[in-house]
């Protein structure tokens, strides 16, 4: 399944991802396949998982971050005459 990271919190190992169908779902640190868990800014990345059902509801497993899908960030426009 896909989705978007809506943020990610590093110290805490834990985050949401909303799905393309509007789900929000929890994901943590170890739900990341090869312990690559997000670092810095990640809203609205591209995301691939899966979703497992625990005690405590939905949650996204077997996360991916599919930072080539990421679209470009803006450039910085240099003024002319500095």
């Amino acid at each position: 399944m896909r989705g978007k990271m809506l943020w990610f919190n590093e110290e805490k190992g834990h985050g949401y991802i909303s799905t393309d169908t509007g789900e929000r779902l929890y994901v943590s640190e170890f739900g990341f396949t090869g312990g690559k868990a997000p670092r810095g800014r990640c809203a609205g990345l591209p995301v691939e998982f899966d979703i497992a059902t625990n005690g405590e509801g939905r949650q996204a497993v077997e996360s991916v971050l599919l930072e080539d899908d990421a679209p470009p960030r803006a450039r910085r426009r240099h003024r002319a005459g500095r």
